[in-house]
């Protein structure tokens, strides 16, 4: 497939890209593929606060490749299990608070622009007008602490059989605009196109109403959640149509590559497009 330049920047989401490899030589690996930036799911689905050991080996891994860590979720659970996200949780909240210091901490010593804080499920004993007011809460926390850094929180929709409220842009936006009332300006929406299409929400006109709230975009072919062009999603009509709105931040390239590779999954995108400048 062609890839018209949008003058959007491309950057690896290391935690489905290069799996092929140990995590922390993930980033090295997008290096050696053209990649000038990625970024990462919280590294530790079952540690909200890992070591300081820990800590210092995935900061040096991303350093030592000499690539630029743009996105990082904050501690979310079990993505890959049963959960997706923690924040509006009663019984899980506290593992997101802890958390925050440990990411956004990562975040000023690494460059990261934006934090992905992840909703979290509905779940017994808790109303959804308590969950909903929790997890409002939570990502204010969340953005005054990356304010301090000059970064932003990202509310996204997400798509799949797990009982995750924010299933649509306006879903997710709405949430957006609620934080931002409390005047935490720096929170903004993750567009992820996959997601959007999975749940039949409509992606043209998602982009045209928020494009400005727009914070980072993420994407991966649908159906299948392959690279881009194994699918039937129009990617490229998609990301021109926010350029045109004018997005010109980071394009996530969050897929599970279909060939036995990632470098094999990336011969949509010509090398010199993978640089940021």
């Amino acid at each position: 497939m062609t890839t018209p330049d949008h003058g959007l920047r491309y950057e690896a989401n290391c935690s489905l890209l290069f799996t092929e490899v140990p995590l922390l030589e993930r980033p090295a690996a997008a290096k050696a593929a053209g990649f000038d930036a990625v970024e990462f799911w919280w590294p530790w689905p079952d540690q909200p606060v890992p070591s300081d050991t820990e800590v210092d080996a995935f900061v040096a891994a991303v350093r030592d490749a000499g690539v630029r860590l743009v996105g990082l979720n904050f501690f979310a659970g079990d993505l890959a299990g049963p959960d997706c996200g923690v924040l509006s949780v009663p019984d899980r909240v506290q593992q997101f608070r802890d958390n925050v210091d440990v990411t956004v901490g990562i975040g000023e010593q690494l460059g990261v622009q934006a934090f992905n804080a992840l909703f979290g499920n509905r779940v017994d004993g808790a109303s959804p007008q308590q969950q909903d007011e929790l997890g409002r809460e939570s990502i204010a926390l969340a953005a005054k602490a990356a304010d301090r850094i000059g970064a932003g929180v990202l509310v996204e929709a997400v798509s799949g059989p797990k009982p995750y409220p924010l299933r649509t842009a306006a879903d997710a936006v709405a949430v957006v605009d609620d934080v931002r009332a409390t005047g935490a300006v720096n929170v903004g929406f993750l567009l992820d196109l996959f997601h959007l299409a999975a749940n039949g929400d409509d992606v043209e006109a998602a982009i045209t109403a928020y494009a400005e709230r727009t914070l980072h975009v993420q994407v991966a072919d649908f159906p299948g959640r392959g690279e881009p062009g194994t699918g039937e999603l129009d990617l490229q009509r998609h990301l021109g149509h926010l350029a045109r709105r004018g997005y010109a931040g980071w394009v996530g390239l969050e897929y599970k590559p279909t060939t036995a590779s990632t470098p094999d999954s990336l011969a949509w995108l010509p090398r010199e497009r993978r640089h940021a400048n």
